[in-house]
């Protein structure tokens, strides 16, 4: 199912409402003048709200499952409908916004 592929600029929280930002976006692919997000990019995650619980906060993810027919300097893009986890709490980072004028399958 096609879905928008992830950018520098798209949306993604950890389930916790922290901001997951990618740390290595691959930059010779823009979209919409925001490099593209591929499976290798690992993000970190700031404001997880799991923190002062016992519980070890989010701190960084990984997007698991992207785009199959898509790729970026050979690497899977990232989708808004894909797979991800948040270490060390393994629950899911969900992506809200991706780039509404490119959709990946």
């Amino acid at each position: 199912m096609p879905a928008p592929a992830l950018t520098v600029a798209s949306t993604v929280l950890c389930a916790h409402a922290g901001v997951a930002t990618p740390v290595a976006p691959f930059p010779r692919v823009l979209l919409d003048g925001q490099p593209v997000v591929t499976l290798s990019s690992p993000y970190v995650i700031a404001g997880c709200a799991l923190t002062g619980t016992g519980a070890p906060p989010c701190a960084t993810g990984q997007m698991l499952v992207g785009a199959a027919r898509v790729l970026a300097g050979g690497v899977p893009v990232a989708s808004l409908v894909g797979t991800s986890i948040c270490v060390p709490t393994g629950q899911p980072m969900l992506p809200l916004a991706g780039d509404p004028r490119v959709l990946v399958t």
